[in-house]
């Protein structure tokens, strides 16, 4: 027990001690003070008292050759604070105040990249997620070999998973609904937005279901138009599909819509 009370005193005195060095640092007049303090918290991954001096001192410095490293520095303080938006706009603010330097290249990177880390899950708005995927697509075409490259567009294909993910449950969800009208829509516009989705033949499948069950609860004048959606979808997904595991029950809409037609002749 007392050996645990001494180091909890050392360690109580050492942090005590470090707070006021900061502290002092903080009120010190002179701006080059705070900046060689802020290189010196940044290398050992202090990254708040490393982001506090920066803060200080961007105003005071701005125009000087410091300012490119101190502008790179807080930057990526934020990032890996998880500030992700916040380190998205100093990265901006970096590339585009400092575009000649050697390090602009990776400013823009991770200008994307931040973006990326700050979008959320496929469930929920996606609205970063499209700002961080043409972000980084703008950094390819302007550095189409660096040494990100790979990163990059392994960022670009997780999110457009992610955005077939979240497009597709949205589909979905109208059919689920029994919104069968607004399904046929909105499967089809993710047919077009994502032909080479792993979720286009279920798509395809939903779309001859979605027409079916609004044929079946449709007026009569209507029928008759729509059990030949049904039909030209069959044709259509077999085409395309003949070892579908959907196949068997699309085939029933299909039998059943030639059937419905053949007594709407009658």
């Amino acid at each position: 027990m007392r050996l645990i009370a001494v180091v909890f005193a050392v360690s109580f005195l050492l942090l005590g001690t470090s707070c006021g060095k900061f502290r002092k640092i903080e009120k010190n007049p002179d701006w080059r003070v705070k900046y060689e303090a802020s290189l010196a918290y940044y290398a050992k991954k202090d990254y708040y008292r490393a982001s506090v001096l920066l803060e200080q001192i961007m105003p005071v410095i701005r125009g000087l050759p410091e300012a490119e490293r101190a502008q790179f520095n807080l930057a990526y303080c934020q990032y890996y604070q998880k500030m992700y938006l916040l380190a998205s706009e100093q990265f901006r603010t970096f590339y585009e105040t400092y575009g000649r330097s050697t390090l602009a290249e990776e400013g823009r990177y991770m200008y994307a990249y931040s973006l990326y880390k700050s979008s959320p899950d496929s469930n929920l708005d996606q609205t970063e997620s499209v700002q961080a995927m043409t972000s980084m697509q703008e950094f390819l075409n302007r550095y189409p070999s660096s040494k990100f490259r790979d990163q990059a567009l392994e960022v670009i294909f997780t999110i457009q998973a992610r955005l077939e993910e979240k497009g597709f449950a949205n589909a979905r969800q109208y059919y689920k609904l029994r919104n069968y009208k607004s399904a046929i829509v909105a499967l089809g516009n993710f047919v077009n937005n994502f032909p080479d989705s792993k979720y286009v033949e279920e798509a395809h499948f939903l779309i001859v279901a979605s027409h079916y069950l609004l044929a079946e609860q449709s007026i009569q004048s209507k029928q008759k138009e729509r059990y030949q959606s049904v039909v030209n979808d069959y044709i259509e997904f077999l085409d395309r599909y003949p070892n579908s595991s959907y196949l068997k029950e699309a085939e029933r809409y299909y039998v059943n819509s030639l059937d419905k037609l053949g007594k709407l002749k009658s």
